[in-house]
C-alpha cells in the first residue's frame, strides 16, 4: 500500500476472535493507512482489550453507531453479526468486508480474491464478501490452471485445520491432546462432530439433504462465482484434521485441452500469490506446518493421472491469514487502488 494514500478511519468487527487478532495484524504489517482504529466484538467481549501498532484499544461492542464516518469495516465475526451490521456499514457510506458466509451467494455482492477477480470491487455496493478459507487457495490454483489451459473439472478432497472453526476449534484440540497425553478421558467433543485429538472427522458441519455439508457446497458454489463458470463440476470432501493452523487439499483436475506435468508446474509458479514446491527427487512437496504465518499458497505433487490426461496436485494455505484475514485487507486494497474509497 502506498505511503501516499490518505489515513483511512478502520473498524474490525471481531477483534478478539481468531481470525479478528491475524487482521490487526495482517493490517500492521501491510502498512494499510489506518488513521482511526475501531476494536469492535460481541457483549461477551466488550471491556478487553487488543494491541494495534504497539498501542492498545478497547473493545467496544458492535452497534450501528460505532460505524459513522468509518471508511472500512472488517467483518470476523458470526454471520449473523453481519448480516444485521454490514448494510448499517453501507447507509453509512463506508465498505463492509465481510468474512462469514453471508453475503457470499448474494448476487448483488461481488465474492473478490483479488489475484482473480479484483475488478469485481467496482460492482460493490458497499459490501463486498471474502471466500471461505477453502474456497481461496482452490480457486487461486484452478484459475492458474484455466489460464493457460482452460477448465472442465475439480475433484477436491481438503484436509482443514481446526482454527478453521475459530477459537473453540483451537482449544478443543488442545484440550483434547493434553488428556490423552495425560491419560485422561477426553473432554467431549463440542466444537466438531468427533474426537478431533489424533484423530480425521470426515463431517465439517451440518450435512443437507443432498448428502453434501454445507462446507462442500460452499466450497461449490463459492468457486463457480468467483471464478465466473456457474456450470463447472467440483465434487468434494471436506475433512477436519488435528492441525492447528494450515488447510490442504488434494485435487485432481480436467483441463480443456492437455496440459503437461512441466507446463502445470509452470502456470502454478506464475500465477501470483502462488509458490511451487515440487522436487519429488528431494521428496519436496508442502505441508501445513510451511505455510503458517505465510499468504503464498504451496502447491506441489504436480502430476498426470494414471488414468488419462487430468492432473493431479496437492497445495497448502494459512487459512487464518490468505484464507481470511490477508484476502480481506487485499481487497480494501484494491479498493484504494480503484479510487473507490
Amino acid at each position: 500500500m502506498s505511503s501516499s494514500s490518505p489515513d483511512r478511519v478502520v473498524a474490525v468487527v471481531g477483534a478478539t476472535g481468531a481470525v479478528g487478532e491475524v487482521l490487526l495484524r495482517v493490517l500492521e504489517q501491510r502498512s494499510f493507512p489506518v488513521s482511526e482504529l475501531r476494536a469492535l466484538a460481541s457483549e461477551r467481549s466488550a471491556g478487553s482489550s487488543v494491541r494495534f501498532r504497539g498501542e492498545e484499544h478497547r473493545v467496544e461492542v458492535a452497534r450501528p453507531e460505532a460505524f459513522d464516518g468509518a471508511d472500512f469495516v472488517f467483518f470476523a465475526a458470526t454471520g449473523s453479526l453481519s448480516k444485521e451490521l454490514a448494510p448499517e456499514v453501507a447507509r453509512r457510506g463506508g465498505i463492509a468486508i465481510d468474512k462469514s458466509s453471508t453475503w457470499r451467494l448474494d448476487p448483488n455482492v461481488p465474492l473478490v480474491v483479488p489475484e482473480i477477480n479484483g475488478a469485481a470491487v467496482e460492482k460493490q455496493r458497499g459490501i463486498i464478501a471474502c471466500p471461505n478459507c477453502t474456497t481461496i487457495p482452490l480457486a487461486m490454483t484452478l484459475e492458474a490452471l484455466r489460464r493457460v489451459a482452460g477448465l472442465r473439472s475439480a475433484v477436491v478432497t481438503t484436509l482443514q485445520a481446526v482454527s478453521g472453526a475459530g477459537l473453540p476449534g483451537l482449544e478443543e484440540l488442545a484440550a483434547q491432546q493434553s488428556a490423552l497425553h495425560e491419560g485422561r478421558p477426553l473432554p467431549a467433543p463440542s466444537a466438531f462432530a468427533a474426537q478431533i485429538a489424533a484423530n480425521v472427522v470426515p463431517v465439517c458441519d451440518a450435512f443437507g439433504d443432498n448428502g453434501y455439508t454445507a462446507e462442500e457446497m460452499k466450497l461449490l458454489h463459492e468457486t463457480r462465482k468467483i471464478l465466473e463458470m456457474p456450470q463447472l463440476p467440483v465434487t468434494m470432501t471436506c475433512t477436519r484434521v488435528p492441525v492447528p493452523v494450515g488447510h490442504s487439499a488434494s485435487v485432481l483436475v480436467e483441463t480443456e485441452r492437455p496440459l503437461e506435468v512441466a507446463a502445470a508446474r509452470a502456470a502454478f509458479a506464475a500465477f501470483e500469490g502462488i509458490e511451487l514446491v515440487d522436487d519429488p527427487s528431494r521428496d519436496l512437496a508442502p505441508t501445513p506446518a510451511d505455510v503458517v504465518g505465510r499468504d503464498e499458497i504451496l502447491v506441489g505433487r504436480v502430476r498426470r493421472d494414471l488414468s488419462g490426461d487430468r492432473l493431479w496436485y496437492w497445495e497448502c494455505g494459512d487459512n487464518l491469514r490468505k484464507g481470511a484475514a490477508t484476502n480481506a485487507v487485499q481487497i480494501a486494497e484494491e479498493v484504494l487502488r480503484r479510487g473507490l474509497g
